[in-house]
């Protein structure tokens, strides 16, 4: 894969806003929610009470029992985008840093050796089952061995064999369908109050569950690109089945200036993202995807993102990992300081 970024490092001017107002972000970001609703609510309803027979109580699984669990502090949370396999080698010098990793990445990460503190999982349909190995180098059975070490954050809509193959810790949540059909059906069920918003996509939820549940100040993004490759056909930093295959694209700018191709859909995902940061105060996401779409636009990037490459991100918290010997020996005469 050719990484035209590496031209230079030097992201688009920063603007004050979108050049289109963030009530329309917001509005496009929701665009296709009715569709969406009317194609996937008897699975979802089918799904979630599979659910039910197969934990017994959504309350009890509930991902509120982690909440604040890392209030104040700072967090990654990674999409599956092609600019991931840029970075993601950095991951490794994390320290302690908690992960908030889309389900899609498991085997990526695991292959890596780095892993992530929280997989989560949106998707309903059977495909979420064969994305956990697909593009990796073990077997199927193999990453499923792997999981009993992981926590995997779910949907309660989400496809019942991957509540039964996960052989780790499992925390559920339900997503805000604005749809009162849904909500009626799922209050017969459990009623289980325990939303995640997610704008539609997994790195959305990622993004809450990090925010709101975990309590985190600071959200590093990675491999949030919105978009293709610059060879335009792939979709992940792995091979997949999409591959060569992007259908009717629409030309979008990323955070370099570069043209590159997307889909509506994920274009309305970048917008819901942006929309966000002009809504929460203070500049706390911060861009580490190197490449992408988050934020940026023809005109430059939006200033509420921060664009940064990772390991400048990763150095900001560590830095004071480089008197460690004087805080250990401070009888020894090493004449360091740090700044």
């Amino acid at each position: 894969m050719t990484r035209k970024a590496e031209i230079t490092l030097d992201y688009q001017n920063y603007i004050d806003a979108p050049p289109i107002r963030k009530e329309q972000l917001h509005s496009n970001a929701c665009s296709n929610d009715e569709i969406t609703i009317k194609s996937w609510f008897q699975t979802w309803v089918d799904n979630i009470k599979a659910n039910k027979e197969i934990l017994g109580s959504f309350k009890e699984h509930s991902v509120g029992q982690l909440y604040q669990a890392h209030k104040y502090g700072t967090a990654l949370c990674v999409g599956s985008g092609p600019s991931l396999g840029y970075n993601a080698e950095h991951l490794k010098s994390k320290g302690s840093l908690p992960v908030v990793s889309c389900l899609h990445n498991f085997h990526f990460l695991e292959d890596l050796g780095v892993g992530a503190d929280y997989y989560v999982s949106l998707d309903a349909g059977p495909v979420v089952i064969e994305e956990v190995s697909e593009g990796g180098s073990k077997t199927e059975e193999e990453y499923w061995e792997l999981t009993k070490d992981r926590t995997l954050i779910a949907f309660i809509g989400s496809q019942p064999d991957l509540i039964k193959k996960w052989q780790g810790k499992i925390y559920v949540y339900n997503a805000p369908v604005p749809d009162k059909a849904y909500v009626d059906a799922v209050s017969e069920i459990e009623i289980f109050s325990m939303y995640m918003s997610n704008g539609g996509n997994v790195l959305g939820a990622c993004v809450y569950f990090a925010k709101a549940i975990l309590g985190v100040d600071r959200v590093g993004m990675l491999g949030a690109d919105f978009c293709f490759g610059y060879d335009q056909s792939s979709f992940h930093p792995w091979k997949s089945k999409y591959d060569n295959n992007v259908g009717n694209i629409i030309p979008m700018t990323d955070v370099f200036g570069i043209k590159v191709p997307s889909w509506p859909s994920y274009r309305n995902f970048k917008y819901y993202f942006d929309y966000l940061t002009l809504q929460i105060p203070g500049n706390w996401m911060v861009n580490c995807s190197e490449g992408g779409c988050l934020g940026s636009y023809a005109e430059g990037n939006i200033r509420s993102i921060t664009q940064m490459p990772l390991i400048d991100f990763l150095n900001q918290l560590n830095m004071s990992d480089d008197i460690k010997p004087c805080i250990d020996q401070p009888d020894v005469d090493l004449k360091k300081i740090l700044y």
